[in-house]
């Protein structure tokens, strides 16, 4: 800036000295003129002739004059240079300000201070603005990282307390003494929730640093807590009511709270307590309602896990108050049967007999009860309603329910229907045929979640008179069924084995070898019987091999689950010899959860690889084309800066779908003519990119040569020359291929604007109103249809104002798939966007649009080229 106006001062400097220069050179013009009179005349030099010749000539009285003359002119640019001078000074001065005004303001920023003021107008100050945005995205992120570590240090603190403390009271007193301090309350309290009750009670109330004792009951719904806890959800008061509590301080006296917030402790849906806090602050922040919201869960667990702990310990109590009261009955009892003693001696002898065969009922009925509980089988008995009557004990063991959970109906709860209907079949077939066991199989559900297969054979005993029912043994046969599995896989696996081309073999985990497949000896050159039951170390193959087998089996030792390789092997398949690729599996097996062989699969690979590496290639060679076309379809596009001084307010949202596009943006200057349009071209990336090409020169032909050209007369010469480029100007042609365009010519001295457009429309903004302006119905080039004339396009003249804004585009814009319902952005959209957004500057109406598009779309893919030209018209 300062060399400019260095340079600036030296010009003036050397334009100083030119109204003297003039004036001499006057006068020299002046004595030259006498001089020649006087040689005209023919008459001597005298006083009495320089007047004879003035009165001869009255010319020479304004040559006379005319060096006042020229100096005074002079002389009155040369005072208007130098003010032009002082005013180039004082912009110079004022630009140097802004940019230190800025500089400082960047300064300030970078340290932290997000407060920092810049008193420059933002909206004619591209770089000014960017350092606002700057500062307040700078702002808003430090603004959430400092509310997340508010939040995050605030539960570490509570989360602390929650795990030093296990009495709720003094844990409530804790937590409440804490948040009150940390979220600057002046009081809080804690209402804990009895739900045989149905109240909340009052257990922790703290206030201006000291603990208050206030005992408070209140029922659900009635009052602030008692409603907070009814609806479970927090309630925020600014407008506190008549009856709350005063807040009594001996610095502040007695002060009601400005707001008050509750919030319910909520653990699996159930409700624990409230926790209240009252400020003296006309609003409580929304981080503060948010944190303590959040943390409500932590602490209903907490104090749901300590609820359940002291229950606990009071059953644990009462059991020792009932063991000690048994104890003092048992010594009362102890002296009655002393006293009874000896009428229990008289009856000895007679219940001795009776006691010994008591004895043998239960030795039988224990021994009974011992097999039934430890048998492998559940037996039950069901009467002819269907009923349960009786489940052995080993139901416990084999379905982990009890017998009263069976009788309860567990019996038929756990079944699938699959088994329900087969269950209700067996005992139909057993009521008509009596004398015929029927067995079915079935999958149940036990206790534990697991599913296991049954085996039930029914027996009708209704005529017995022991059993009076039909009885069922049920047997767990899940490991038959798994083993039953297994056999048919390993069946299936060894037969698809044999006659894979896959190379196939299993190892122990000191690398034995048990199995290998025929398709062995074709890789390795060695025999299957060669392999079996030798390891590694005794087999003679490549070192690539060897080492593989070896690294996998401890890497799968160490971490049994499935591995995956590729190696290179040399092989001689048809006496031919060479590498191959091959993809390894290792896959651990197991027996009784313990690892004890590895099956080893390996697939050939190397055609696979190899085209998968034409393909590469091919697509490298693909890329490189379209990137080289990209950059040949830059260079030909107009450079916004060139644009932009022409169009200084004016804007263009670019964004192809693939690296070249069918849509571009063409631009020509001739005169004080400007010709700017959006073309669309058909389809998109390269086909599209080659149309582009045709349009972009057809149109710099077209309008170079022809001053006079309308816009509808230009995009008609337009629409035939495509024709006639693709070969369309005949009816059996078969390239369909075209455009669309919105085209606009203005006229900067008339203020005039014309458009006309293909299937693209025309939106000016003036006055806050918007006014489409439709293009035709139809499109540059395409074949033409047969008998039908074609209407020429139509030519839109429009006496534009300074300040109106005009918009056009590509449809790749409003058919963009987006937003929650997966709609299109519309046109309708573009409309609202315009008018709800009237006061933005192009510029911003360009960071507007970028943005709002790229929300839209979200994660979906675009589906067309996008163009989008916005223009304010001086």
């Amino acid at each position: 800036m300062s060399k400019i106006k260095e340079l600036y001062n030296k010009f003036i400097l050397s334009q100083q000295n030119i109204p003297l220069l003039a004036l001499i050179i006057s006068i020299l013009v002046i004595i030259l003129a006498w001089i020649t009179q006087f040689l005209v005349s023919h008459l001597p030099f005298t006083i009495d002739n320089f007047v004879k010749i003035h009165q001869t000539n009255h010319v020479l009285f304004l040559i006379d004059f005319f060096p006042f003359v020229s100096y005074l002119l002079l002389f009155i640019i040369e005072q208007k240079r130098k003010d032009e001078k002082n005013k180039f000074n004082k912009e110079i001065e004022k630009r140097e300000q802004t940019l230190n005004a800025m500089a400082d303001f960047a300064k300030q920023i970078g340290e932290g201070n997000f407060k920092s003021r810049l008193d420059i107008d933002t909206h004619n100050n591209i770089l000014a603005h960017s350092l606002f945005l700057m500062r307040e995205n700078l702002a808003s992120n430090h603004k959430k990282e400092t509310e997340q570590s508010w939040i995050a240090e605030g539960k570490e603190i509570i989360s602390d307390i929650l795990r030093m403390h296990n009495k709720i009271e003094e844990l409530s007193i804790k937590v409440i003494q804490e948040l009150v301090k940390y979220v600057s309350a002046v009081q809080g309290a804690l209402y804990i929730y009895e739900e045989d009750k149905k109240i909340l009670r009052n257990i922790a109330t703290y206030a201006y640093n000291r603990r208050k004792y206030i005992n408070q009951e209140f029922k659900l719904g009635h009052g602030l807590i008692g409603e907070c806890g009814f609806e479970k959800e927090y309630i925020y008061r600014t407008e506190i009511p008549d009856d709350y509590a005063t807040i009594t301080s001996g610095i502040l006296g007695e002060q009601k709270p400005q707001s008050i917030l509750l919030v319910p402790l909520i653990s699996d849906e159930k409700l624990q307590g409230v926790i209240e806090f009252a400020s003296l602050n006309k609003e409580i922040p929304e981080l503060t309602v948010r944190f303590l919201i959040e943390l409500g869960e932590v602490i209903a667990r907490t104090l749901f896990n300590l609820r359940i702990n002291q229950k606990t310990e009071q059953l644990l109590q009462e059991a020792q108050i009932m063991t000690r009261e048994l104890q003092e009955n048992e010594e009362q009892l102890r002296q009655n049967a002393e006293e009874m003693r000896a009428t229990q001696e008289e009856l000895q002898k007679s219940n001795e007999q009776l006691a010994t065969n008591i004895l043998k009922v239960e030795n039988a009925q224990k021994r009974l009860h011992s097999l039934l509980e430890n048998a492998s089988e559940i037996i039950s008995i069901y009467n002819k309603d269907f009923e349960l009557t009786y489940e052995s004990p080993s139901v416990g063991n084999i379905l982990g329910y009890s017998t009263d959970e069976m009788m309860s109906g567990k019996d038929m709860d756990r079944l699938t229907r699959k088994g329900e209907t087969a269950y209700r079949d067996m005992f139909k077939q057993l009521m008509e045929n009596p004398k015929k066991p029927v067995t079915i199989q079935y999958t149940y559900m036990k206790k534990n979640g697991q599913k296991i297969f049954l085996e039930t054979t029914g027996r009708n005993l209704l005529h017995d008179s022991a059993i009076q029912g039909i009885i069922l043994n049920s047997t767990d046969i899940t490991e038959r069924k798994r083993a039953e599995k297994e056999e048919r896989m390993r069946s299936k696996m060894q037969a698809l084995s044999e006659n894979s081309l896959d190379l196939i073999m299993r190892l122990s985990t000191v690398g034995q070898f048990f199995y290998a497949n025929p398709i062995t000896k074709q890789y390795l050159g060695l025999d299957v019987k060669d392999l079996l039951n030798r390891t590694l170390n005794e087999v003679e193959f490549s070192d690539i091999l060897f080492n593989y087998f070896r690294e996998t089996i401890e890497q799968v030792k160490a971490n049994p689950v499935k591995a995956n390789a590729e190696i290179t092997i040399p092989t001689k398949i048809n006496d031919v010899r060479e590498d191959r690729i091959m993809s390894f599996v290792a896959i651990p097996e197991f027996n009784e959860n313990e690892l004890e062989t590895i099956l080893f699969v390996g697939h050939d690979i190397t055609e696979a690889k190899r085209i998968e590496l034409e393909i590469q290639d091919k697509n490298r060679k693909i890329e490189d084309s379209i990137n080289y076309a990209q950059r040949i379809q830059t260079s030909i596009l107009p450079d916004n800066r060139i644009i932009r001084e022409y169009l200084p307010k004016s804007f263009i949202f670019y964004r192809p779908r693939d690296v070249v596009s069918g849509d571009f943006p063409w631009f020509f200057q001739k005169g004080d003519i400007t010709y700017i349009a959006v073309v669309d071209c058909t389809g998109h990336g390269v086909p599209g990119a080659l149309l582009s090409f045709i349009g972009y020169f057809l149109l710099n032909n077209i309008v170079d040569h022809d001053k006079e050209h309308s816009a509808a007369s230009i995009i008609d010469d337009l629409h035939h020359r495509v024709r006639k480029t693709l070969k369309q100007d005949y009816m059996d042609a078969e390239a369909r291929d075209g455009m669309d365009i919105a085209f606009c010519r203005i006229d900067s001295q008339k203020k005039e604007l014309q458009f006309s457009g293909a299937h693209r429309a025309l939106y000016m903004l003036r006055s806050g109103e918007l006014e489409e302006f439709k293009g035709d119905r139809k499109a540059i080039g395409g074949i033409p249809q047969k008998n039908k004339e074609e209407k020429e396009f139509t030519n839109h003249v429009i006496n534009y104002s300074s300040g109106d804004k005009i918009f056009f585009f590509s449809d790749g814009l409003p058919d963009q798939l987006g937003g929650p319902e997966l709609k299109k952005y519309s046109p309708r959209r573009i409309r609202e966007n315009i008018v709800e957004n009237k006061n933005l500057s192009m510029e911003e109406f360009n960071t507007f649009f970028a943005k709002d598009f790229e929300d839209y779309q979200g994660d979906n893919k675009q589906i067309d080229d996008v163009l989008l030209i916005g223009i304010e018209l001086n």
